[in-house]
């Protein structure tokens, strides 16, 4: 999909929405975890060592944005991602960060950039 450019200020009010959903670290951790498949929020928290309010809180809010789906499994509720297209966008952050260290190490190491 090609983006406009200038981005129009009603897209721009999307992309941001998505960015602030994924600017919480739990978040993250959720969606990697769910990258291996389905799982309960008590899968989950017992993984991320959080509490089951604090991991549906967040789910909710993925689940909000889209990026999530539930099913219901008797008294249990499963997640699993609904979008993958944020994996891409988490590599190219996880890219961006490394370039940094990169040229950051070159320039307390002495070399070049």
């Amino acid at each position: 999909m090609d983006v406009p450019h200038p981005i129009p200020e009603p897209l721009s009010e999307l992309i941001a929405a998505r960015f602030r959903v994924l600017a919480d670290p739990m978040r993250i951790r959720l969606l990697d975890l769910l990258r291996d498949g389905e799982q309960s929020v008590g899968e989950l928290t017992m993984v991320l060592g959080t509490s089951q309010q604090n991991a549906s809180k967040h789910l909710g809010v993925l689940y909000q944005a889209g990026l999530v789906s539930r099913t219901k499994d008797g008294t249990f509720v499963r997640y699993a991602i609904a979008d993958p297209s944020v994996f891409a966008l988490c590599e190219s952050v996880c890219g961006g960060i490394q370039r940094q260290i990169h040229d950051l190490d070159q320039i307390l190491t002495g070399g070049t950039a």
